[in-house]
């Protein structure tokens, strides 16, 4: 296994000292370690990849060193785009390292939302000519592997990749710790919130953990999931699900279940929701500061304004809760009232660690759930 001190350190030697990027549980030692270890000018945790790839490009054409990029091989959607028509050898032809965590890895047991795009992952940087190494997991062959794709990509100027597998960093954990002392867990919240819906609501849940407790309530409660629609991947595409949902579906309650990360990957979705301005819209957002799924690495949830940002997003109703009588009230108060509304619940970070993952297969959720809706 690879050291995350000695990977970082190799990178420092080769003058790398910009990094960005989105957390991703296979590279959570390594990113961990860059969190730990580079002020936040020079470790910028992004909305989303694409917006990654155009700060590297900006450091680059500011400094004259190559940035450094890591996200999880899902977010290589985000990223083709920007990779494309702006880093690649044809346009302005940008020297940047990206790390990409390889989930779904053919023939290595995984998540259903990963097993597609780990199949593709090579076959996407091979179509768009990006040079690639997958880093072996003998330390000191990775070592090699690094200092030689690091000369290539100053020789050639242009986007090289390194792979990761899955498990390939000795363990590490994040010591700069997110100021969380709210009275809630998400988990707590989520209780609340799935208590106080109409029988006949609709809730669209994001990516993550809080799919995964929406679950395990259900199960605790003796409920059916067939009112639920897990999103198991696309992060931050969650919101406009249940848009489309509710813009079909006047008759029902549609309720996003959101998280800080996922709605700030792809905040322009409010704007959207805003002007369309559908009255049975309802959209919560768990704000706990942190992509604690992947590692604990911080978000900006803690340090903007939603409510100003629903507010100018044409939402007709915005409130902020901090603790369980707060969010009762507010609850109480928000029953009845036309959407779109949105509700942010400020958490602390808390999850089990015995939590499960849903034993519904994505197709089969979607099936129930769309005979639900039907009715």
């Amino acid at each position: 296994m690879i050291s995350p001190k000695k990977c970082f350190n190799v990178l420092k030697e080769h003058n790398i000292n910009f990094f960005t990027g989105i957390p991703d549980s296979s590279l959570k030692p390594f990113t961990s370690y860059i969190t730990d270890n580079t002020n936040k000018y020079n470790n910028v945790i992004a909305a989303n990849e694409g917006a990654c790839i155009a700060l590297a490009l900006g450091y680059y054409l500011a400094t004259n060193e190559i940035p450094f990029v890591y996200m999880q091989n899902s977010g290589l959607g985000n990223a083709v785009n920007p990779l494309l028509s702006l880093a690649d050898k044809k346009v302005y032809k940008t020297p940047m390292l990206l790390m990409i965590g390889w989930r779904g890895e053919p023939g290595i047991k995984d998540e259903p939302q990963h097993i597609k795009q780990g199949e593709v992952t090579l076959t996407m940087l091979e179509n768009m000519e990006i040079p690639y190494v997958i880093l072996n997991e003998n330390e000191n062959i990775a070592i090699k592997q690094l200092q030689t794709i690091i000369a290539d990509t100053k020789e050639k100027s242009i986007p090289h990749a390194i792979v990761a597998k899955r498990v390939l960093f000795e363990s590490y954990t994040l010591q700069t710790k997110i100021s969380s002392d709210y009275e809630m867990s998400r988990e707590d919240a989520l209780k609340i919130v799935v208590d106080s819906l109409e029988d006949d609501a609709i809730a669209v849940a994001t990516t993550g953990k809080l799919s995964r407790e929406l679950f395990e309530y259900r199960e605790a409660k003796g409920q059916t999931h067939d009112k639920d629609f897990l999103t198991v991947g696309g992060m931050g595409h969650s919101s406009s699900i249940a848009l489309g949902i509710a813009l079909a579906k006047k008759n029902r309650s549609v309720y996003c279940l959101d998280g800080d990360g996922s709605i700030l990957m792809h905040t322009g979705a409010l704007a959207t929701i805003g002007n369309l301005a559908p009255k049975n819209y309802f959209h919560i957002i768990f704000n706990n500061g942190a992509h604690e799924s992947v590692g604990g690495q911080p978000t900006v949830g803690f340090d903007i304004d939603f409510l100003k940002i629903a507010d100018a997003f044409l939402y007709k109703n915005r409130k902020t809760v901090t603790n369980k009588k707060e969010l009762l009230d507010a609850l109480y108060e928000l029953n009845g009232v036309e959407g779109p509304i949105l509700l942010e619940i400020k958490v602390c970070i808390n999850s089990r660690k015995d939590l499960g993952r849903p034993t519904i297969n994505p197709i089969d959720n979607k099936v129930n759930f769309m005979k639900n809706l039907k009715k």
